[in-house]
């Protein structure tokens, strides 16, 4: 998916941004992406209208949208944000390996469609390439519960009935939990899932599950009852929002130094990502549902006690996230100090630093996992490319602090996961050009004079 030459063109995007530029305003994160996507695909358990309200409008789900419509689901959006799903009448079928490849959501297919057709044949999925990503979580826990698994160019399931067990996942997997949790619902008797996954997007599926019926237990922890078998009904349900987009906003204030206040932030869900940012010298501040991000933040890293160079790591959830790491390192390249950035997850996530150091920051990249930051560094403009979501909306963090013009290709990344940021950063002062411009755009009213002077 990093790769622009395999994009067709008429596909490609490209951002131009004029960097050193303060921000100021409010802004609303989107509905988590990574809540979205396993929803929509749980909505296929379920035969009556499903109503889907804050489902971010992004590539990643109207790639989604098209292969549930492939089985025999009707979808359609009411307005930009709210869809409706009725799955009255499915049929199995081989997924369109097109598709697939495009987006690692099609993986989320598998548990909601054993449930209502008792078979599956998937094509490997895509997603982004920042490393291994192994299924093999998921074939274990649908195996447990039944299934029978054919591996070969295609991944076939196969079971005439779900039943209930006792299951211990292999390691945290979040869609492996997800295709887990849809399986138990459906399954008869009681699934415990054990070492499964609690991320918010983990949790706001089984919320959605049990507003059309289902039964859980331990929702946010790592051991989940599912009395499963009980019959599943119609259901309106609110997507939460996305804690990485907050984490992605938090930065990109703290490098421009920008005050911004982030409504409906989810700040429930912020502990690790807020005291992670503190390391850095980022200080936020909670105003009921709202976050504000202060402007000329110290960014200051602080040092362990004894003066000892400090870590941020990524770990399962509570911990850090693994998708605001690349966030965390770009805004480490603008704070005072040194700090290493441990990439437990994913090996190949980190691989996107050549283009922060080719920009002007001072990275020594040890290994596929670790990268040590000492700042902060004058970054320059220059012509990058976004190697995958998050790797993505860094370089365009990087891209509003520099001095000069940037050029960010491949920026459909990008928005495979953030919903029109370059219009709604533009609303809050910032330089983004998207080429080409889109089909519904409106013509971007004029800067105020007190905007288009406020270097960063």
């Amino acid at each position: 998916m990093g790769d622009n030459s395999q994009v067709p063109a008429q596909q490609r995007v490209h951002y131009i941004v004029e960097g050193g530029y303060r921000l100021s305003g409010d802004i609303e994160p989107n509905g988590n992406k990574n809540a979205a996507l396993p929803i929509i695909a749980a909505a296929l358990l379920c035969e009556e209208t499903v109503r889907l309200e804050n489902v971010p409008h992004i590539r990643d789900i109207e790639v989604l949208v098209d292969l549930i419509q492939s089985v025999g689901a009707q979808t359609a959006w009411l307005d930009d944000n709210t869809l409706e799903i009725t799955a009255r009448d499915l049929r199995p079928t081989e997924l369109d390996p097109d598709l697939c490849e495009r987006v690692r959501a099609s993986i989320l297919l598998v548990g909601p469609l054993l449930a209502r057709c008792g078979e599956i044949a998937l094509p490997p999925p895509g997603g982004d390439v920042i490393g291994r990503r192994r299924l093999d979580t998921h074939f274990l826990a649908l195996g447990e519960l039944g299934a029978e698994i054919d591996i070969g160019a295609q991944y076939r399931f196969r079971a005439d009935e779900l039943r209930g067990k006792d299951v211990f996942l292999d390691e945290p997997s979040v869609t492996g939990t997800e295709n887990a949790l849809c399986a138990a619902v459906a399954a008869t008797g009681t699934t415990i899932l054990r070492n499964c996954a609690s991320e918010p997007h983990v949790q706001d599926l089984a919320h959605f599950l049990v507003a059309m019926g289902a039964e859980i237990e331990g929702i946010g922890t790592n051991t989940v009852t599912v009395h499963g078998g009980r019959p599943l009904h119609g259901a309106t349900h609110r997507i939460g929002p996305d804690h990485i987009e907050v984490g992605s906003l938090i930065g990109l204030a703290a490098v421009t130094r920008s005050h911004i206040t982030i409504k409906n932030a989810g700040v429930e869900h912020l502990r690790a990502t807020l005291m992670n940012f503190e390391r850095l010298g980022v200080r936020c501040e909670i105003d009921g549902a709202d976050l504000i991000v202060p402007a000329n933040q110290t960014l200051k890293i602080e040092p362990d006690i004894g003066g000892h160079i400090p870590k941020i790591e990524d770990q399962p959830w509570p911990a850090f996230p693994a998708d605001t790491m690349s966030i965390a390192l770009v805004t480490a390249t603008q704070c005072d100090g040194v700090v290493l950035m441990f990439e437990k997850m994913f090996e190949s996530r980190m691989f996107f630093v050549d283009k922060l150091i080719a920009m002007g920051a001072r990275i020594v990249l040890c290994d596929p996992h670790r990268a040590i930051v000492a700042g902060p560094s004058k970054l320059r403009g220059a012509r990058v490319q976004s190697p995958d979501i998050r790797a993505g909306m860094a370089m365009l963090i990087a891209a509003m602090c520099a001095e000069g013009t940037s050029t960010i290709e491949n920026a459909q990344q990008i928005e495979r996961g953030y919903e029109r940021i370059d219009e709604r950063l533009n609303a809050l002062g910032a330089r983004i050009t998207r080429i080409p411009p889109r089909p519904d755009a409106t013509p971007e009213p004029s800067k105020t004079d007190t905007q288009a002077e406020q270097p960063a």
